[in-house]
């Protein structure tokens, strides 16, 4: 290991289909710290690659029964994991999932439950409401996901990890309350109720956060949520993908503060930047110091090459960031010829396991 690297405090899960967990997080916490120790690290998977799982819903009533059936989500995940081995920087990991809303459905806004992900019901048609909003650790989506990880923290030992849920507090969650058009004129008609319902969507964030955390650490699991990169101590996911339709100097005005304050108690913050829009605002974002890295999605179709997102890679690596691309096998090459590799996380989408040691090969050698 480099000496500019700090070796993880951790421990081994001792994982059947990861018998290199141990190397493999000494790769992930050089990769925070911006430093390599033999090679980037490499995930065998895409963004979303999750929700393209095929599932016979027919014997659910409807949506919401199959969403909420904890036991069949965990024995479909073990089930999975059937013969796999998972090299490089790749994770079994299972996260309880009720869809990108869940923390606005804390405090009362009901879910629609659609086929891959939910969404939630406006529930603050005017800001007389905002004193009905309130965090509900008892209603039934919290309850769910509560007793989804508690089954699966049952399940897991020698076979998989457990994250939490995808959780998005602040201005992702005021949308969702509000709903987006109306969130959009209120940057013009209601800024001072606009920087009081952001703030509500804050404040419990930690609250929230800590329940989970807290019951992953009591039976020594890490700190991970859907993007798959553990954590031995805090990890969080920071994301504003309302934030591609407003200026950055509204970015600056209204979120800016917010996301200061949501990273503070972190170890370490990913920030999932969500396309060119909310790259708007990469300028910001970098200043803030307790951002460890940044998740770079560039989108479909025209937005997805990645050789023309270099240059912001790069300015994202001059930043002292890491950050985590998606790219295609095909790009592989072009790609390591015109990069250096500190700091740099590489998702590929590849099922094969001797295509998977021949790309881990080649990184090496980058």
């Amino acid at each position: 290991m480099s000496d500019n690297v700090k070796a993880p405090n951790g421990w081994n899960l001792e994982l059947a289909s990861k018998p290199d967990f141990e190397q493999a997080m000494k790769r992930i916490y050089a990769w925070y710290e911006g430093e390599i120790i033999d090679r980037a690290p490499v995930r065998f998977t895409s963004h979303n690659a999750e929700y393209g799982s095929i599932h016979d819903k027919s014997r659910w009533k409807n949506l919401k029964e199959w969403w909420f059936d904890t036991e069949y989500h965990v024995e479909h995940y073990i089930q999975s994991l059937a013969g796999k081995k998972f090299l490089g920087e790749t994770f079994p990991v299972y996260w309880p999932n009720l869809g990108p809303n869940v923390f606005a459905a804390f405090y009362g806004s009901p879910l629609k439950f659609g086929e891959v992900t939910s969404w939630a019901e406006p529930c603050v048609h005017d800001y007389s409401q905002l004193s009905a909003l309130n965090l509900d650790m008892n209603n039934e989506y919290f309850l769910k996901l509560d007793e989804m990880t508690r089954y699966a923290l049952e399940r897991c030992e020698g076979k998989f990890m457990v994250g939490y849920t995808d959780l998005h507090p602040g201005l992702d969650c005021a949308a969702a309350w509000r709903d987006t058009q109306s969130l959009c004129f209120d940057f013009y008609d209601e800024p001072d109720a606009l920087k009081e319902i952001i703030r509500l969507a804050e404040k419990d964030f930690q609250q929230v956060y800590d329940h989970f955390d807290a019951m992953l650490k009591e039976k020594r699991q890490l700190s991970v949520s859907w993007m798959n990169i553990p954590s031995f101590e805090k990890l969080h996911i920071p994301s504003c993908d309302f934030s591609a339709m407003i200026s950055r100097n509204q970015f600056d005005e209204f979120y800016l503060p917010v996301l200061q304050e949501e990273v503070k108690p972190m170890t370490h913050n990913i920030f999932h930047l969500d396309g060119k829009g909310v790259a708007n605002h990469i300028d910001s974002i970098l200043e803030v110091p307790e951002i460890t890295a940044i998740q770079w999605v560039q989108g479909l179709g025209k937005d997805a090459p990645i050789m023309q997102w270099v240059p912001l890679i790069k300015k994202i690596q001059a930043a002292g960031k890491s950050i985590v691309i998606d790219l295609d096998k095909a790009e592989l090459e072009e790609f390591i010829s015109l990069t250096e590799p500190h700091g740099l996380m590489l998702c590929i989408d590849s099922r094969d396991e001797e295509e998977q040691k021949e790309i881990l090969k080649r990184v090496e050698k980058w």
